[in-house]
């Protein structure tokens, strides 16, 4: 079974990026939009299953950026992955501020 998480943590203020927009897109081109909990954090997406293959979200970091820090560099940030058969669980972070980003697979 393939399961997926994201966390955004805004690393200027250093607290989590709340009610950030999110958008998944899969394999075959279905999107699926989501937002980040009070946490930063997003697990919800429906009622989808994963299968492998390469995966993109979209934070839509803009948007928050403006509304929390009054600019941003980044309208949006792309991070795009793949996603194999026994890989488990995937869990995709993004720390961003309004000039940087930066992202890794976490656990």
């Amino acid at each position: 079974m393939i399961t997926l998480s994201s966390h955004v943590l805004d690393t200027t203020k250093g607290t989590p990026a709340a009610n950030m927009a999110l958008c998944l897109t899969t394999p075959d081109g279905k999107q699926i939009t989501a937002s980040t909990d009070n946490d930063g954090r997003c697990k919800n997406w429906g009622d989808i299953e994963f299968t492998p293959g390469i995966y993109c979200i979209r934070f839509e970091a803009g948007e928050y950026l403006k509304a929390e820090h009054g600019k941003s560099f980044y309208p949006f940030v792309d991070i795009h992955f793949e996603m194999q058969e026994d890989g488990g669980h995937y869990h995709v972070p993004l720390l961003v501020s309004p000039f940087g980003y930066s992202s890794y697979r976490g656990s």
